[in-house]
């Protein structure tokens, strides 16, 4: 035993010194080779284009070293004769990056990053991100700007489908997840890609649900809100960050010093990469924080942006700066070194060109099967009405309804620029495909897309639901209406779609709806309506597979919801971990039940909306199965624990339903009395467990002092001590707690 001791720990000093060695070996020929260049070329290094394949001038510029990364080149030939040129005809030969939005899948599409984050499974998420680096790299894309780590709170926001949703905690890990997928074991392999972690910061706290709104966020909120997902990219390593275009409490993050140096440099000790968003550096100027191109240049590298993506303020102005002392060179030096270590850190001074693949990349077997399985496990029951759900096979007839259950192109969701919609499987296609000569499908598309007002094809709807055996209903949100700068202010569902779910009501027949979307919906009176409702933020290539198999029991759904669903619009934001109130929610009375011409009068009065009480439609944390769960009563091995010691919490899960299935377990923590309010509840950690049926596990987590402290008004982050809750449970408003004390 000592002795195979010994070896590991040889092994792994060995190792280490490896590592050490080749960083030392990197330093060494960024150094030598910035000594090398002139000032015109390190800003040139600093420059990022969009790429516009083999043009004359963009020849010339790579030529004379005038642009160090190229965004959006896709073509494999042409990304090698741009780094062949780079390489063989430059001064210094220097190659290039070649960078792409590969948000959530390459050509294999996978979830959008919020239906990722309902898996609850970063194994999953870590799992595709390997297969869109593998897919993406074959073409020689080696940078792409994922993942999205903004907590947002407002569905309202058209980027809430590139988040991981509202909480601090889970986004973290998803986005570690992600990081990992994305870079693989090391960055120097071909197939891995650089991360990068955005927008930093507070993007996702944009007023209004406005995209590139301003954002007002006090710095405590900002710290255990904001950033905890940015630091624990940090901590994974990842390759390199992208400021946000928002201002953050009047500064815009293209030119903000406090988030980029004073935090993300000299906090965090971080040495990567920090690019600027599209056009955000010149955008400093609309924002009105700087007066022309050359004053945004300045303030952008004052804050330590190293590159400047499509601005051309670097190239313009740059080394004007430097020559009349108003920047000085080693700023210059710092973002180039940045730029270097990348480059020589993914193997690109060794390994510039992609060699073409002998078989084609993509829609591997093994990559259709994981993106039916992120699918499936991203999807979440929200309702399931005398078990509906899952369908026999042996039913006879089944109506299919609304134009969104064959719409190759809308179920791949948001900024997927390279996904080939004709290689999408929609649930109509699946249908037909595994049970056409078993069942009789009848299609009634009924609006011909998820906007459209009319109500011509209603009577053919409601006619093909009578005749039918199961009805199918869906409905939600085309593609386009969620991303970048696709916020809504009204986010019911678009088009006649409710009054085509109240006209499949009137049938009298029980029916599914299945909801495909890009963020929250508003759907109250629908969710009444409906006998079971499957909810899916848009799910990808193999949606069609993943909803047959959960529609007919082949699969379970296992998805839990990583945002909260408001009733109405005016409701937002509603979160779970809103901080408590003197006065809190009881005795609620409803608008209509107010008597005409009752008086005025303070007694009694609490937290509430007149015409949505005080709960959401759905929690954070919410989704059922088609199996039932049953949670104990928490146990704590101590209760009471000092600042040293780890607490273990546990409680015994049992699946008491008749499937075999999956749970997530999720553990929920309140300090009962702090210096500060703090939240009614906060996740702290989950596990995603698979029991058959009749199966128990006992579930337990640790806690520690860490886990209980938070960022106090002398901006020092502890844990005080005191009285804890802690909860283990299916959701966040779910569950028996326990309690202890810290000493």
């Amino acid at each position: 035993m000592k002795k195979s001791f010994i070896i590991i720990y040889l092994f792994v000093f060995a190792l280490i010194s490896c590592n050490k060695q080749r960083e030392d070996s990197i330093e060494l020929r960024i150094n030598k080779l910035i000594k090398q260049m002139t000032l015109d070329e390190k800003v040139g290094q600093m420059n990022q284009l969009s790429g516009v394949g083999l043009s004359e001038d963009m020849i010339e510029m790579i030529k004379s070293g005038q642009v160090g990364t190229l965004l959006n080149e896709v073509d494999i030939e042409t990304v090698n004769e741009l780094q062949r040129i780079a390489v063989e005809e430059s001064r210094l030969g220097i190659p290039l990056i070649i960078a792409r939005d590969v948000i959530h899948g390459f050509k294999t599409i996978f979830p959008i990053p919020l239906g990722q984050a309902s898996s609850w499974n970063p194994e999953i998420v870590k799992s595709a991100a390997r297969v869109s680096a593998q897919e993406a790299s074959s073409v020689g894309i080696r940078w792409t700007f994922a993942p999205m780590i903004d907590v947002t709170r407002d569905p309202r926001w058209g980027r809430i489908a590139e988040s991981f949703g509202e909480d601090s905690h889970l986004t973290s890990v998803m986005g570690v997840a992600m990081i990992e997928g994305l870079q693989g074991d090391t960055l120097s392999h071909p197939s891995s890609v650089a991360s990068c972690a955005k927008h930093f910061a507070a993007y996702g706290a944009t007023e209004s649900g406005k995209d590139y709104n301003t954002t007002w966020v006090p710095e405590i909120q900002l710290r255990e809100l904001y950033l905890p997902p940015f630091k624990a990219a940090v901590d994974a390593k990842a390759a390199t960050f992208m400021c946000s275009f928002n201002d953050i409490n009047g500064v815009p993050s293209s030119g903000n010093t406090f988030l980029n140096r004073m935090i993300l440099r000299n906090e965090w000790g971080y040495n990567g990469l920090v690019v600027s968003d599209w056009g955000s550096i010149e955008q400093m100027i609309p924002h009105g924080f700087c007066k022309d191109i050359n004053d945004a240049a300045k303030k952008s590298i004052f804050a330590g942006i190293d590159i400047d993506m499509m601005s051309n303020a670097y190239s313009l102005n740059l080394s004007e700066l430097v020559q009349s002392g108003a920047v000085s060179i080693s700023m210059i030096d710092e973002a180039v070194a940045n730029i270097l270590r990348l480059k020589f850190k993914l193997g690109l001074f060794d390994n510039p060109y992609t060699p073409k693949p002998d078989n084609n990349p993509f829609y591997k077997p093994r990559s259709l099967e994981l993106a039916k399985q992120t699918a499936i496990e991203s999807t979440i029951l929200l309702k399931n009405k005398n078990n509906l759900l899952p369908l026999s096979e042996n039913i006879k007839k089944i109506a299919v309804i609304g134009s969104l259950a064959d719409s190759k192109i809308d179920q791949l969701g948001t900024w997927c620029f390279d996904a080939e919609p004709e290689n999408s499987i929609t649930p109509l296609q699946a249908l037909k495909e595994q049970y056409g000569s078993k069942i009789d499908i009848v299609y009634e598309p009924t609006l011909l897309y998820s906007r459209d007002k009319s109500d011509l094809n209603f009577k053919k709807a409601v006619k093909a639901a009578k005749e039918s055996d199961a009805v199918i209903l869906f409905v939600g949100e085309e593609a386009v209406l969620s991303g970048e700068a696709r916020c809504r202010a009204d986010i019911n569902l678009p088009g006649a779609q409710s009054e085509l779910v109240n006209e499949i009501k009137k049938s009298g027949k029980p029916f599914t709806m299945v909801v495909m979307t890009g963020r929250p919906l508003t759907l109250e009176k629908e969710v009444d309506m409906a006998d079971a409702v499957l909810f899916q933020f848009h799910a990808g290539t193999m949606t069609g597979p993943a909803i047959v198999d959960l529609l007919f029991g082949k699969a379970i759904p296992s998805g839990k919801l990583p945002i909260t669903l408001p009733r109405m619009v005016g409701q937002i934001p509603i979160y779970y971990s809103h901080k408590k109130t003197g006065r809190p929610a009881s005795n609620i009375t409803f608008i209509d039940e107010i008597e005409v011409g009752a008086p005025q009068t303070s007694l009694g009065f609490t937290s509430y909306f007149l015409d949505a009480g005080d709960t959401p439609l759905f929690p954070f944390g919410y989704g059922l199965s088609y199996t039932t769960f049953n949670y104990s009563i928490p146990q704590l091995s101590s209760t009471s624990i000092n600042k040293t010691d780890t607490l273990t919490v546990f409680c015994r899960v049992r699946n008491i339903g008749e499937f075999d299935a999956s749970e997530v377990v999720q553990l929920y923590v309140r300090d009962d009395v702090g210096s500060l309010v703090r939240p009614v509840k906060e996740l702290k950690q989950f596990k995603k467990i698979f029991l058959k049926k009749g199966q128990t596990e006992i579930v337990d987590f640790q806690i520690t002092a860490e886990d209980l402290s938070f960022w106090n008004s002398d901006m020092v982050k502890r844990a005080e001590p005191g009285s804890f809750t802690v909860w283990i449970a299916s959701d966040s408003r779910s569950g028996s707690d326990v309690n202890f004390i810290l000493e």
